[in-house]
């Protein structure tokens, strides 16, 4: 029984401890727990989640213009690795594609 007195005892002291050590590092109460605390919060997070969408929309913008740089760049230069490019080859013609023809070969009922 004794045991568990002590025991709250010991635990009200440190809760009075830290209380008074924060009242010396931030203030009284009523000056650390502002109203606009969760507005603050919030604007914070809106401009984090802006600088992040900023970021990825830039990210994706440069590689896109690298990746045209590239694409044109081999285009121009004939490919890429220094292969010599294939001129002349035959176009395949549109009835030698393997695309199905969509029209039906029976009459419908």
């Amino acid at each position: 029984m004794s045991g568990d007195r002590d025991v709250v005892l010991l635990e009200t002291v440190k809760t009075h401890r830290a209380r008074l050590v924060s009242a010396l590092l931030f203030g009284e109460l009523d000056e650390r727990r502002l109203v606009n605390d969760n507005v603050r919060r919030l604007v914070v997070s809106l401009v984090i989640a802006a600088v992040a969408c900023a970021g990825c929309a830039g990210t994706s913008f440069v590689l896109s213009v690298l990746a045209d740089q590239r694409a044109t760049q081999s285009q121009t230069t004939g490919g890429s690795g220094g292969a010599v490019p294939v001129t002349g080859s035959p176009s395949p013609s549109p009835a030698s594609t393997d695309v199905p023809d969509p029209t039906p070969t029976t009459e419908p009922r």
